[in-house]
């Protein structure tokens, strides 16, 4: 099993999500005879070039063919393995959604899809490789539970978690080489269950993927702003921790939910939907995409654009909470 260690989170960290995906799954195999990974044609992109050479005859190429990258891992599910099948964020959840409805949520087939390069990570390719509205489409087929990983570390535990968990899943993995971790040593994780991270009284943040590590930096940056700033991990986002939505909805002045995704069907909407009924209800502000498409440009230029960086994010919190204490 990998070990989560000061020095082991430094390395994951500058190695990115999808080499340290393909190295959570090879460990994960070693104890999960039953784990079979798949690819679109993009077994290097995956990091999977160790889990082929070590277990050839557990490691499926479909091609470039997203929608029979899902039937293939359907059929493998179905004779008693567990299959992770990886391709591009939007390709995966989209072109191949169909079979994603049919093959995951109606027969609750034991599959893993996973969504790489999912955000702006994939800017400098342009809109065809975003990975904007995958929670989106995929939030809305029922059975299909939905993980985005904070960090690298949290990649290792959800590819671990993952392998126990027995039904559908979809894997999200933001970011890139050198993103900032979110954890900076061990920890519990449960899915479905939300994480603290950082304690405040006045603003509560909610955050998922990529923006966890972000919004833990913006925090303390509002501190100094006299804003006491709670930071609440959803690595979860189907099913969304309705207790600690409520809890937040009761203890906060306001909510902020900050994705690296649409503001349309993510996080941000998985939170108002909870919280609609309550009339006690915070203010909630959605920290995320604009419903248009990007730009194409470096991932650090989008997520400058798009406030997406700890100083963005306080900017807008900054802004936002200022009138709803006059409101």
């Amino acid at each position: 099993m990998l070990e989560i260690t000061p020095s082991n989170i430094r390395q994951w960290s500058r190695f990115g999500s999808r080499a340290v995906y393909g190295q959570a799954l090879l460990d994960v195999a070693k104890d999960f005879p039953n784990v079979v990974a798949l690819s679109a044609d993009l077994g290097n992109s995956s990091g999977l070039d160790r889990f082929k050479a070590t277990f050839p005859e557990r490691f499926v190429n479909v091609g470039i063919a997203e929608q029979n990258l899902i039937g293939v891992a359907a059929g493998i599910a179905k004779e008693g393995f567990n299959a992770f099948a990886s391709s591009f964020a939007p390709f995966i959840t989209m072109r191949a959604s169909e079979q994603i409805r049919m093959n995951l949520g109606y027969m609750e087939l034991n599959v893993k899809a996973v969504g790489i390069g999912s955000g702006l990570v994939m800017g400098f390719l342009g809109n065809s490789h975003f990975g904007l509205e995958d929670v989106a489409v995929t939030r809305a087929i029922p059975n299909l539970t939905i993980v985005s990983p904070a960090d690298c570390t949290e990649i290792v535990k959800v590819v671990r978690a993952a392998a126990e968990f027995e039904g559908p899943m979809y894997i999200r993995l933001t970011g890139g080489p050198n993103n900032p971790p979110a954890y900076q040593g061990d920890y519990d994780l449960t899915i479905g269950q939300s994480i603290q991270m950082r304690d405040g009284k006045d603003v509560a943040i909610a955050a998922t993927g990529s923006m966890v590590a972000a919004s833990i930096s913006a925090a303390t940056l509002l501190q100094s702003d006299g804003i006491s700033t709670a930071v609440y991990n959803f690595h979860t986002l189907k099913p969304i921790d309705q207790d600690c939505l409520l809890h937040m909805g009761g203890h906060y002045k306001s909510i902020f939910a900050v994705e690296e995704h649409s503001v349309v069907g993510g996080l941000f909407s998985a939170i108002t939907e909870t919280l609609a009924s309550n009339p006690q209800r915070p203010p909630i502000h959605p920290v995320g995409l604009p419903d248009s498409f990007g730009k194409t440009a470096d991932y650090g230029v989008l997520l400058e654009r798009y406030g997406l960086t700890p100083e963005g994010i306080r900017a807008r919190i900054l802004s936002e909470f200022a009138s709803d204490k006059i409101a």
